[in-house]
């Protein structure tokens, strides 16, 4: 019997409860690439899952990690041969299909993407779902037609890893950042990160007016609820907002003034089920675009069996940035 360290998520008296175990390799998933799982972090949905605060897994033992990047030990998948390094987001890891939080997964090939020349692991799980997500965020922004000299952009939730990565890649494509926070103590943090502007969440996170004054054209919110209603209702004709997250609940208590008067667009962002050629898009545009210094600044590392501590920090919202966990 061949045994590896995992990260199993199991139910007990109707509660989720975290563990790292030695798992059995024959009780893996049904798939048709094996991966030696060598990083992975920690994002605000695995933080859900390990701490039960949301139903994110939907089958338990469940092992948690909704990405991961490693090398590819064994293949029944044309696509990939033994030594690819590739990185895997979304697609029901963590939740359906067994995660990250292992030294080993077995996948779909048609999940994986290799790595592009110039990422190693460490860099794909810095950059990771967050990143990721960023990225799709910025591309749909582009195919909306939107540019900078149109106006600024805005980012919500600036300091945390989609937000971080939302200001790298939008200030590398030359926007004026309004960067939106409730950690007055990260202000030149996000100043490092391309931020030109900070406004305290305060301000969009309560119930606010159906249409408001006109502060941007675009823009990247990670946090939804009022807040993304208030972006909504705050931004310039003809403008749209890419919404990829729910810091602040599911719900959009809003208007359609926003959409019917000033023809403003909300862009939803799907990174889990993304398809395959907007993924490979993606990626190299991350490979190709983002500031490796200023990625280094929003990163910190932990040691595996951190990752369930650091789940409840990232609840918290103590965590700034990027989390890499280094698989043993």
């Amino acid at each position: 019997m061949t045994t590896f360290k995992a990260l199993r998520i199991d139910k007990t008296d109707g509660a989720p409860h975290a563990a790292i175990v030695d798992f059995d390799e024959a009780a893996l998933m049904p798939g048709d690439v094996t991966v030696r799982v060598s990083h992975s972090t920690v994002n605000y949905k695995d933080g859900l899952a390990i701490t039960g605060k949301s139903p994110v897994v939907r089958t338990y033992p469940m092992i948690g990690g909704i990405d991961f990047a490693g090398t590819v030990e064994t293949s029944d998948d044309p696509a990939f041969k033994p030594g690819d390094v590739v990185v895997l987001n979304g697609w029901g890891l963590g939740e359906t299909h067994f995660g990250g939080y292992a030294e080993k997964a077995r996948v779909k090939g048609a999940w994986l993407v290799k790595l592009p020349a110039g990422l190693t692991p460490h860099d794909a799980m810095a950059i990771g779902t967050a990143g990721y997500t960023a990225m799709l965020s910025v591309m749909a922004l582009e195919r909306h037609g939107l540019t900078p000299e149109l106006g600024p952009a805005i980012v919500t939730g600036a300091a945390g890893g989609v937000g971080s990565f939302a200001l790298m890649l939008l200030k590398k494509a030359g926007w004026h950042l309004v960067a939106s926070t409730g950690r007055a103590a990260e202000a030149d943090y996000l100043k490092g990160l391309g931020a030109d502007e900070i406004i305290d969440r305060a301000e969009l996170s309560g119930p606010g007016k159906p249409l408001g004054k006109e502060r941007w054209i675009a823009g990247v919110d990670s946090v939804g609820s009022h807040t993304l209603a208030n972006v909504i209702a705050q931004t310039t004709r003809h403008g749209a907002i890419a919404c990829c997250g729910l810091a602040q609940g599911l719900d959009l208590p809003g208007s359609v003034a926003p959409f019917i008067l000033r023809g403003v667009s909300l862009l939803g962002i799907d990174s889990v089920y993304c398809p395959r050629a907007l993924r490979v898009e993606a990626w190299t545009r991350l490979a190709r675009d983002l500031d490796r210094d200023k990625l280094a600044a929003a990163i910190t590392d932990i040691a595996f069996d951190q990752v369930i501590e650091t789940a409840h920090k990232i609840i918290d919202g103590t965590i700034r940035g990027r989390v890499v966990v280094s698989i043993p």
